[in-house]
């Protein structure tokens, strides 16, 4: 595991000076959702402290010992997240990648209220326009900044997901496109099998996890 986030960290520099761009204008994400401590540790102990989780729950009941023992971690739910588990949400998390409606804007706002606690949000936008899946519209994005803006959700840049079994780039280059369009300076995009392309492409936040945990049993 240490030489693959190893390999992975070679990868990332070699895309960013392709495009340009600095290494540390990346973010490395590991995705550890459904992955056990004892498989997360030994990247702890190489240095990664970034990790992307799906669910609130399994993150509450997963991450605090290992927060403790390591405080410097910073914590990305990167699943759809429900309104209901907002408060739970702002409590747990550094950063929130799956902003997409207004009734969700809207619990988060009040959620942040009442913590005095703001994680940095993305909104994630269903470039593939793909019924199943989560996201807003790219008609949508404009309304719901101003909303999140109002409700003092704090908005850093987009997220997406593109459609699966195609060509990926198309994509990240509108989300870029989008991103600039709307002034974010954070772009949340890139998976195992094309963060490459995603940093040529202007990803800032990566989300990486059968490269370094292997693929999933069962």
């Amino acid at each position: 595991m240490t030489k693959a986030i190893e390999e992975i960290r070679a990868e990332i520099a070699r895309a960013a000076k392709i495009a340009g761009r600095s290494a540390d204008d990346v973010s490395l994400i590991a995705v550890s959702k459904t992955r056990a401590a004892d498989d997360i540790r030994p990247l702890l102990a190489a240095g990664q402290r970034v990790f992307g989780e799906n669910r609130v729950q399994e993150a509450a009941d997963k991450w605090p010992e290992m927060i403790a023992d390591y405080p410097d971690i910073t914590l990305h739910l990167i699943g759809q997240l429900q309104s209901n588990k907002a408060a739970e949400a702002v409590a747990l998390f550094d950063v929130i990648h799956s902003v997409d409606r207004l009734s969700l804007i809207t619990a988060l706002g009040q959620a942040i209220a009442s913590a005095g606690k703001a994680p940095d949000c993305f909104l994630q936008v269903n470039v593939g326009a793909e019924e199943q899946k989560g996201g807003c519209a790219i008609s949508e994005i404009a309304a719901l900044l101003t909303q999140a803006k109002a409700a003092g959700v704090p908005i850093i840049g987009l997220m997406c997901l593109p459609p699966a079994d195609t060509e990926a780039a198309p994509y990240f280059a509108l989300l870029h496109e989008l991103a600039q369009r709307h002034g974010l300076p954070a772009l949340s995009m890139g998976m195992t099998a094309d963060y490459p392309t995603a940093i040529m492409l202007g990803a800032t936040h990566i989300r990486i996890g059968t490269a370094l945990f292997g693929a999933r049993s069962g």
